[in-house]
């Protein structure tokens, strides 16, 4: 680490939102016990991105053994700080291995692993959705092997379907105190909405055209991959792979599921801040954690831009 890299910590706030800059291990525990209505985030895949060379950032952890166990932290500290019987909704995939790492090319059960540690810290294993991803724009993005068509032709004991997003739900053991309540055909979540959203299964209908036809319904439509927060502004010269931004639909379906206008959303790694902006558009309270630095900042720039935006049309309202 160079002195640039020093640990730091800070604060800012706004329109209904706390943006803290520090270690969510420990900066959770400035949170008070049952303060929290739902939390919504994307941790460190493991060992498959590295976005800083802290070594308090998960995705600098040796083995997956260890990842897990600096991760129960945050996981033992967000069951804390929620309220009973509500909800943490985690995004997650399946994790590759490399040959040059593990010495085949395979997967690794990390959807599994985070399941299992919240189910270890008290959480109940709610439900999970499955987030159809494009094939072919995988293969690009990625260059995996086992998804290209020259894979394909050569040797096809070689190839495997392309990897989806999770979206996991766990809820906090107790009774909810506060309803979340929905009108049947009005407000924020129709009925209409809940017969899509109660898929399985949520492809972008858009991206993937007419794939599988009606036999992959019901499902949801609308994730588009590319609905993120712009965070080329927040990369640094020495980042040692992407930041890959949470897709806003994603957000924006489960803070509408699970909490109610007013309430306050937390995550513990906030990126470029794209939970906590999704959560004040939705008319809820936004507290976040990121340990990066120039994310951070990012997050910062991103939710005064809102802040003036959602002013100035109140303003003409």
């Amino acid at each position: 680490m160079t002195a640039s890299d020093a640990y730091v910590t800070d604060d800012a706030t706004g329109e209904d939102w706390h943006l803290m800059l520090g270690d969510a291990c420990e900066r959770l525990a400035e949170l008070a016990d049952d303060s929290i209505d739902m939390s919504v985030c994307s941790p460190p895949f493991a060992s498959l991105f590295t976005y800083s060379p802290s070594p308090r950032d998960l995705g600098n952890c040796s083995s997956r053994v260890e990842f897990l166990e600096h991760y129960g932290f945050i996981i033992r500290e967000q069951l804390r700080v929620t309220k009973p019987g509500r909800q943490a909704c985690v995004h997650v995939q399946q994790v590759t291995t490399r040959k040059n790492t593990e010495g085949y090319i395979g997967l690794t059960d990390f959807r599994g692993e985070v399941i299992r540690a919240f189910q270890g810290a008290g959480w109940i294993f709610h439900g999970e959705a499955t987030i159809w991803k494009h094939p072919q724009a995988q293969a690009i993005r990625t260059k995996a092997h086992s998804l290209m068509f020259v894979s394909k032709n050569r040797d096809s004991a070689g190839i495997r379907p392309a990897l989806a997003d999770y979206l996991l739900i766990f809820r906090k053991p107790g009774d909810n105190a506060v309803p979340i309540q929905h009108e049947a055909n009005d407000g924020e979540l129709t009925n209409e909405d809940w017969i899509e959203w109660a898929s399985p299964i949520w492809f972008d209908q858009a991206d993937s055209g007419d794939v599988g036809g009606d036999h992959l319904s019901p499902a949801w439509t609308t994730i588009r991959e590319s609905n993120t927060l712009n965070e080329r502004v927040a990369r640094e010269s020495d980042d040692e792979r992407h930041l890959c931004p949470l897709q806003l639909d994603f957000i924006e379906r489960c803070i509408r599921l699970y909490s109610n206008p007013g309430e306050t959303v937390l995550t513990p790694f906030a990126g470029i801040g794209s939970e906590i902006y999704v959560a004040r558009k939705l008319g809820r309270k936004g507290t976040g954690i990121e340990l990066k630095a120039s994310y951070w900042c990012t997050a910062v720039d991103n939710l005064r831009a809102l802040d003036a935006e959602m002013d100035q049309a109140a303003l003409f309202t």
